[in-house]
């Protein structure tokens, strides 16, 4: 999948795996992490989600990376705030209220981008990339991440075969594979969501929300 691909999406206004509303595990599940606050969160392929608001509301600084310009500038725009724009290396950085977004490459990211992140919040990330990208983009993310970072996963898990991504499936087995050896693991709470899906065919979708603390 090359970065064309989601350039085109947007343009194109397809974005399906965009929710106008919360993210309902965030709400339930994030201070399982016991985050402190005003401490740094970090959205990777944030888009223009809404989530960001929250954590924002909750007290943490945001720091986001995506790689299309009008879902950047939809994210400031619907949300009625005025960003001041820099360069910064390779990206452009947005800023405005305790949110930030940087616009660019997630693999151009380095370790002095995410100074002060403590924990991660990775909802349309993951299960954004097929397969053959998740170990890339695991293995980036653990790479510039501090020690003991947490990060809340949420997964899709449903027969690839029955839908085509994106969002891909990703199966509990997957997630202990890409991350056993960088991170202690734990299933928070799983989420029969077939219900939610109107696809003929599709016999099963679920939702798993991990917990992961970076060793």
């Amino acid at each position: 999948m090359k970065k064309d691909f989601w350039m085109e999406r947007w343009e194109k206004g397809e974005i399906r795996f965009h929710q106008n509303e919360i993210n309902p595990y965030l709400c339930r599940h994030w201070q399982d992490l016991h985050p402190v606050q005003g401490s740094t969160v970090f959205v990777p392929l944030c888009g223009k989600s809404q989530d960001m608001l929250w954590l924002r509301n909750q007290g943490h600084v945001v720091l986001g990376v995506e790689l299309s310009e009008i879902a950047v500038q939809a994210f400031y725009q619907e949300s009625h705030f005025s960003p001041h724009k820099t360069s910064r290396d390779k990206f452009e950085h947005y800023a405005a209220e305790d949110i930030h977004i940087l616009l660019g490459d997630f693999f151009d990211l380095k370790k002095q981008d995410l100074t002060g992140v403590s924990t991660v919040y990775d909802r349309a990330s993951l299960v954004a990339l097929p397969t053959e990208m998740r170990v890339e983009y695991v293995r980036h993310l653990v790479n510039i991440l501090p020690q003991g970072t947490q990060i809340l996963l949420v997964t899709f898990d449903y027969p690839q075969p029955e839908m085509s991504g994106p969002p891909f499936a990703v199966s509990a087995p997957e997630v202990e594979a890409l991350y056993h050896d960088h991170a202690d693991l734990c299933l928070l709470s799983q989420h029969d969501i077939l219900h939610q899906f109107r696809k003929p065919g599709l016999t099963r979708m679920q939702e798993n929300i991990y917990l992961l603390t970076l060793r």
